[in-house]
């Protein structure tokens, strides 16, 4: 599963690899990667350098168990989501 968005300009996505890892690419990169290993909260970021030293932190969370996903842009949310559990 993979959510994609762009972020000033920038390309984001967030991947569900294998129902065990939680990844974060910015423009294509790999920026963070994370096993489940038992976590109640998979837990990625990466700070974002934009323009005159301005960062911004992208975050993404995922709870296995509970099926949600959430990112966030320094905060605010830009998807909630509750998955949907295949068969």
């Amino acid at each position: 599963m993979r959510f994609d968005f762009e972020y000033r300009q920038r390309p984001v996505s967030v991947a569900i690899e294998g129902d065990r890892e939680l990844v974060l690419f910015l423009n294509g990169v790999e920026r963070k990667r994370r096993a489940r290993d038992g976590a109640l909260c998979v837990y990625v970021w990466t700070n974002v350098e934009l323009e005159w030293e301005e960062h911004h932190l992208i975050e993404a969370r995922w709870w296995p168990e509970e099926g949600r996903v959430r990112i966030t842009v320094n905060g605010s949310p830009v998807l909630d989501k509750r998955l949907q559990r295949s068969s």
